[in-house]
């Protein structure tokens, strides 16, 4: 069986005033072709599939129009719940979906066997097990108890945690044994079992738009915690990677840049292919861009070789998408007029700038001058919530309900 492992897709972002909708659609044609480029069996998203938890109306339609299309492909899909979705929102359209070739788990559950997903190959034979866990909130696994300290808190989640992997493992188990009794021994092999998580692992490499998601409680799973599954997909952290070396555990990371720090990465998805030993092989797929983000920083001397390379990325139809970051000059007032004049005339649309902010003194000229055409709406409230004296998870939720609001009066605006 080949299963296409990806993650972290945050249909609806608005990226500092930009709609991705364009590039999701684009996205959407890409993976149709190589689902039959490529002979895929299944689709796995491994969480955060929207980008809030009340995403505007483009992007559910392109999330229907997903599951329609791979539906029409012969191709099974399994959606996991993410941090950034919410759990209704999954759980309105479950039953619907199931009609059409789509399974969506949209948090977990208290009967282990009701997270078990036998994902088939387009013969319709039975191709693995999955042991669908999707991002697990500490309130689904856990009881809170009084006069725990935060080392005590963050064990007891850990401990939660690791026992609901072990029980939804144990239950794929004996689902393994009764499927090999139930087909026979012409069809020749146990299924292999997969796994899934939504979260950071101990030694996972992040980026700037990944949201920590157990601050205060649980910072990173050990990777020694998860069952012996033959793989384990991953999603959360948006940079492809193998956890701790291993071959089978793997984040594919997100397949498009979700922030500037990721304009350098190469985006991927992940092929796996199970057999009659398990897993026998993890392919790369790479995922071309679909739109130019480039980060350029340098002094107003420099800036404008730099600007010009980058322009080299973008066309009049599509230009690109420019942070700059001003570096020894960055104290000027009229810093957005200065870039403005240096990017007239090329392919590219600043969407940040950024004050390197050398010495204190350079920190409170820059603040002074800095102006709400510098910021978007997240760094305004976070700029805020930094006067306030909070408790990381209070900050957390606030910046969660934020989100959420930013999010309606833009669905409300398009």
């Amino acid at each position: 069986m080949r299963l296409l492992h990806t993650s972290d897709w945050h249909l609806g972002q608005h990226f500092m005033g930009k709609s991705r909708q364009a590039e999701h659609q684009a996205l959407i044609g890409w993976l149709l072709e190589q689902v039959e480029a490529q002979a895929v069996d299944a689709v796995l998203i491994a969480g955060d599939i929207f980008d809030t938890g009340t995403p505007p109306s483009y992007a559910r339609e392109l999330y229907n129009q997903l599951v329609v299309r791979l539906n029409k492909a012969g191709v099974a899909l399994l959606l996991l719940g993410g941090n950034h979705d919410s759990v209704a929102t999954l759980s309105e359209s479950r039953e619907l979906l199931a009609h059409l070739g789509t399974t969506v788990i949209a948090a977990t559950r208290t009967d282990p066997a009701t997270q078990l997903i036998v994902l088939p190959q387009r013969n319709g034979d039975p191709g693995c097990i999955v042991c669908a866990i999707p991002f697990i909130r500490p309130r689904d696994v856990l009881q809170s108890q009084a006069g725990q300290s935060a080392e005590d808190k963050q064990l007891s989640l850990q401990t939660a945690i690791q026992e609901h992997y072990a029980a939804v493992f144990a239950a794929a188990v004996e689902r393994q044994t009764a499927l090999a009794a139930e087909l026979g021994p012409n069809f020749g092999r146990p299924l292999p079992i997969i796994a899934t998580g939504h979260l950071t692992t101990v030694g996972a490499s992040t980026s700037e738009s990944v949201r920590e998601i157990y601050v205060g409680a649980l910072e990173a799973f050990p990777t020694s915690a998860f069952p012996p599954a033959d793989y384990i997909a991953l999603g959360h952290i948006h940079r492809p990677q193998k956890v701790g070396g291993l071959e089978h555990i793997r984040y594919c990371g997100s397949p498009l840049p979700l922030g500037f720090d990721e304009a350098k990465q190469q985006k991927e998805m992940l092929l796996v292919d199970l057999g009659n030993d398990g897993l026998n092989a993890v392919s790369v797929l790479p995922v071309p861009r679909f739109q130019s983000l480039v980060a350029v920083s340098g002094n107003l001397d420099t800036l404008a070789g730099a600007i010009g390379a980058a322009a080299a990325q973008g066309t009049r139809e599509c230009p690109a998408w420019l942070e700059v970051t001003v570096a020894e000059d960055d104290y000027l007032a009229d810093l957005p007029a200065r870039i403005e004049a240096l990017t007239e005339g090329w392919p590219v649309e600043v969407l940040r700038i950024r004050r390197q902010r050398g010495n204190a003194a350079a920190r409170l000229d820059a603040a002074a001058s800095e102006t709400l055409d510098e910021l978007d709406p997240l760094d305004v409230f976070a700029r805020r919530l930094q006067q306030e004296e909070l408790s990381d998870e209070m900050q957390s939720a606030l910046n969660e309900r934020y989100r959420a609001v930013v999010a309606s009066l833009q669905e409300e605006e398009a």
